[in-house]
């Protein structure tokens, strides 16, 4: 019982700990920010960092009565337009991480 007292009165005694990230209205409103979990699972970001890059839709099954043209143009990878992108950002990384 005495030595949790000491322990105890040993940690009110030290100094507060230094935050290693910066706190933001949103912080200390008590809530934060959720990354969407749609559109983490569907894009993927690029090196550079400014767009993004997905897989079309209606490729995986049902392809017996989709032309080989179309199965062509399904199976191609598509981008995001600058327009997305910022979107994206504000969806995929509400922070600012990278």
């Amino acid at each position: 019982m005495l030595g949790s007292l000491l322990s105890t009165a040993r940690w009110c005694l030290l100094p507060p700990t230094r935050r290693l990230f910066s706190t933001s209205s949103i912080l200390e409103a008590g809530y934060k920010m959720k990354t969407h979990s749609g559109a983490k699972k569907r894009w993927r970001s690029l090196a550079n960092g400014t767009a993004f890059k997905r897989d079309k839709a209606f490729h995986s099954h049902l392809n017996a009565s989709k032309s080989p043209a179309r199965k062509n143009r399904l199976s191609k990878t598509a981008y995001s337009t600058p327009t997305q992108a910022v979107k994206l950002k504000k969806l995929l990384l509400p922070y600012g991480s990278n």
